[in-house]
């Protein structure tokens, strides 16, 4: 295992240490000491190796990542996981806003809670809260699955395409053109899916409500100018 403290060295130089690795690399483990909450660590990853970043990263950590196994022992600021394209990342604390925001595939985990704005604008990841969610989560989102075990903030989906959004605990309310559906045998499937990669397959699908969009925003209509 490959060790790196931020105490003695700047982000910049950890970041470009990483970003040098190709593909076929054998430094595969790596371990982040002192991140003291700075910004930008393991972004833009593009590498199958595994980052243990020890203690509280700051905003964008993990953001952009590819192929790479990130995990944060502790919380993360602002975008963690931003437009992640594949890989992962395991957050041990809480996470601020936007995590996994615009994230195009790969796996979010949080173990503790999320704020505002999770899964924003998601277009493929997969995001697991084991805590609780902000409001205004999933907004815009438009593919891949949001699966919250304890409770939603106000306006949850808001303006959601097609991305699927499964919820334990209680929703404080909807977002426009959102709606609790009943779970058909593919929405099952999906989140199946999504907590087995989490780890978390002991848990029945059944326990969790489904909302998806009701379609009636995709394209304007005068009678729901209202809700625009």
């Amino acid at each position: 295992m490959r060790e790196f403290d931020l105490a003695a060295e700047p982000v910049r130089a950890l970041n470009a240490a990483l970003h040098a690795l190709p593909p076929d690399t054998n430094e595969t483990h790596w371990r982040v000491a002192n991140p003291q909450g700075k910004h930008a660590i393991a972004v833009g990853l593009d590498a199958p190796i595994e980052i243990q970043i020890d203690g509280h990263a700051g905003y964008y950590c993990g953001g952009m990542n590819k192929s790479a196994t990130i995990t944060v022992a502790g919380n993360a600021g602002v975008g963690v996981a931003e437009n992640m394209m594949s890989g992962s990342v395991r957050i041990k604390g809480d996470a601020s806003q936007s995590a996994g925001a615009t994230g195009q595939g790969g796996l979010l985990v949080i173990e503790g809670n999320a704020s505002a704005r999770c899964g924003i604008s998601m277009k493929g990841i997969d995001i697991v809260v084991k805590g609780n969610i902000g409001p205004m989560s999933a907004f815009m989102a438009q593919a891949g699955n949001l699966v919250v075990f304890g409770d939603a903030g106000e306006a949850l989906g808001d303006s959601l395409y097609e991305a699927r959004l499964f919820v334990r605990g209680k929703v404080a309310s909807l977002g426009a053109d959102c709606i609790e559906k009943p779970m058909a045998a593919e929405d099952r499937a999906a989140l199946n899916a999504v907590l087995t990669r989490a780890g978390l397959e002991d848990v029945a699908p059944d326990e969790f409500k489904f909302y998806g969009s009701a379609r009636t925003l995709y394209h304007f209509h005068v009678d729901n100018a209202g809700r625009y």
